[in-house]
């Protein structure tokens, strides 16, 4: 990748997709001087469910870089409730952007997964290779197929055409520009919007899903962003010192996370302390933990050189601000 590239980032006004553009600006790109341009259309501007309309669109923009960052997403309780639209929608978006790439033949593809495409009761750390070992997790394996899907879509793109065809799989994400719905959220941004709610309104007690027992990963979105451009400016498929796979086979997918792990119940005495909330805090048992551990292994890629720079606490007082800010430009 280099400074005259012209690059697409889809879902490029999420919070994946901003803090890429963010990342890729503050590098340099994206300067008509040096002739990059760098597009993040919003989902009124490009649809991306529309094959015909994406197509349209690479015709007249042209870029020769691909950042996919755009899927629907959701919490435990978003998956459960509409499995269809998560595999359907995930699967539709993919495609799209992947097949118009080739079409166009673009130089380099990074598309963007999740640590929930391996398996529920995988071996921990958990390595690029342990895909597809076992099954998935129930509450999320819609979105987790359509997430493998795309990771094996870009493999065969690479052996059929030649196309450089990159895939990260972070760990739980959450930072700047997260969406806190309570009913579409994962679990930061849900606790943050349960205890900052409970303590303006001054409630006695706030309820959490399930046990609090399971253990999770978490990256500061710009710790993302930087892996992304890193991984851009620094890894080739096509060079012999690409990395490999314990097969000795071209690796075509890596890992990346921060490295370290808390139980659901920390996090939330974590979030609950930060925001200074005073109350009880309580467990629904009845609702479900998801997997009970997912820590990745992300060696791979930290011997390529790159290492997370945000501490947990340094990024949740970030999301917590973030969420304060929103809030009072909603009221």
């Amino acid at each position: 990748m280099n400074q005259s590239d012209k690059i697409f980032i889809a879902g490029g006004t999420g919070m994946v997709g901003s803090s890429i553009y963010r990342k890729l600006i503050k590098e340099g790109y994206g300067q008509s001087k040096n002739g990059g341009e760098i597009f993040n259309p919003s989902r009124k501007e490009l649809d991306l469910l529309n094959f015909e309309e994406v197509k349209s669109w690479f015709e007249l923009n042209k870029p020769n870089i691909v950042i996919i960052a755009a899927a629907k997403v959701g919490g435990i309780l978003a998956n459960s409730s509409k499995p269809y639209d998560f595999i359907y929608e995930n699967l539709k978006i993919e495609t799209n952007i992947i097949e118009v790439s080739r079409l166009f033949e673009v130089k380099k593809i990074l598309f963007l997964g999740s640590s929930c495409i391996y398996p529920k009761l995988s071996k921990q750390p958990i390595k690029e290779e342990y895909l597809l070992e076992s099954y998935l997790e129930p509450t999320n394996q819609w979105y987790a197929l359509a997430k493998i899907s795309g990771i094996k879509l870009c493999e065969a793109l690479y052996y059929q055409y030649g196309i450089n065809a990159l895939s990260l799989m972070p760990c739980n994400l959450y930072g700047t520009g997260d969406n806190y719905d309570p009913l579409t959220s994962h679990v930061i941004p849900a606790l943050i919007n349960k205890f900052q709610t409970a303590k303006n309104l001054k409630l006695k007690k706030v309820t959490c899903w399930g046990t609090g027992n399971p253990l999770r990963e978490f990256l500061y979105v710009d710790d993302l962003a930087d892996a992304c451009v890193f991984l851009l400016e620094n890894w080739n498929i096509e060079k012999k010192e690409s990395l490999l796979n314990l097969s000795k086979e071209k690796l075509f997918w890596l890992n990346v996370g921060s490295g370290e792990e808390i139980t659901i119940k920390e996090l939330a005495l974590l979030i609950a302390n930060l925001i200074s909330y005073e109350g009880d805090i309580m467990w629904d048992n009845t609702k479900p933990d998801g997997t009970p551990r997912k820590l990745l292994d992300s060696s791979k890629l930290r011997s390529l050189g790159w290492l997370p720079k945000t501490d947990l606490k340094s990024g949740l007082e970030c999301s917590i601000d973030d969420f304060k800010r929103k809030s009072r430009q909603m009221s």
